[in-house]
């Protein structure tokens, strides 16, 4: 069993505008158009498994998981574009681009401290379909099991419009929480050999000093990542791939480089 290190002293954190956050989303653009395959291949990973699960939750007859399913599966986003920050990373550096090394970016360095944090997105992951069908039985207590999939006048009763808005409060509370330990924590990780605490609360730190420029780029990753959605998870195929690039310069930005 892997063992976590100490803590290490916390990176120093930059400033950020949203003229910054601009300028990394025209970098992720020109990142994923200097290495298009790599990010077509993540994108269509991304966009295969999200379609295959929910195809499989349809011919399960548990077509009522889909919602929760959509609304959480972006929340595993920052660990799945590791392989986009590992082109960003060689493309910056001037380094030769190869799979090998892409497919094993999060295992590179020695500590390994990245399958920590994957085990942590998906456990937030999976609290978010628990916790989401918590909040569906809490508001049509014990009524018939409804499918929100077919029955979709459902959202507009009072137990609908209730369900709707606390699972969108608690919902974006825990997506704001795991985006503030990621945006940083997860580039870090695959850059630098710390521990799992440091990355999480540098990453933290950078929000909260930084909060108008993160709240922006989280806004952008937001309603990206919902517009993409809508066609079946087949926009992540070009908009995954762009925001994973952009988050490693956005990371860059943030942080001050190693020593």
């Amino acid at each position: 069993m892997t063992s976590i290190p100490a803590t290490t002293p916390l990176p120093q954190i930059r400033s950020l505008t949203r003229e910054d956050v601009t300028a990394s989303l025209k970098a992720g653009l020109n990142d994923f158009q200097r290495a298009p395959v790599y990010g077509l291949f993540f994108g269509a990973v991304f966009s295969v498994v999200g379609i295959a699960i929910t195809w499989a939750l349809f011919l399960g007859d548990a077509s009522y998981w889909i919602l929760p399913f959509a609304a959480g599966f972006p929340l595993i986003g920052p660990f799945a574009a590791v392989g986009l920050y590992e082109v960003s990373r060689r493309l910056e550096a001037g380094e030769e681009l190869s799979w090998g090394p892409i497919l094993k970016a999060g295992f590179r360095q020695n500590n390994s401290q990245l399958p920590f944090f994957a085990v942590l997105t998906v456990f937030g992951f999976l609290f978010w379909i628990v916790l989401a069908r918590v909040i569906f039985a809490i508001s049509f207590g014990t009524a018939t099991m409804t499918n929100v999939m077919t029955s979709l006048d459902v959202y507009f009763t009072a137990q609908g419009l209730t369900m709707l808005v606390v699972g969108t409060v608690i919902g974006a509370a825990l997506a704001a929480l795991l985006f503030s330990i990621s945006v940083v924590g997860v580039p870090m990780l695959m850059d630098r050999d710390i521990d799992v605490v440091t990355a999480m609360i540098s990453s933290v730190k950078a929000v909260v000093e930084n909060r108008e420029a993160m709240i922006f780029w989280g806004l952008m990753v937001a309603i990206a990542v919902f517009i993409a959605m809508l066609p079946l998870f087949l926009g992540m195929v070009l908009v995954f791939p762009i925001l994973g690039h952009a988050s490693w310069h956005i990371y860059r930005k943030a942080v001050e480089p190693a020593s």
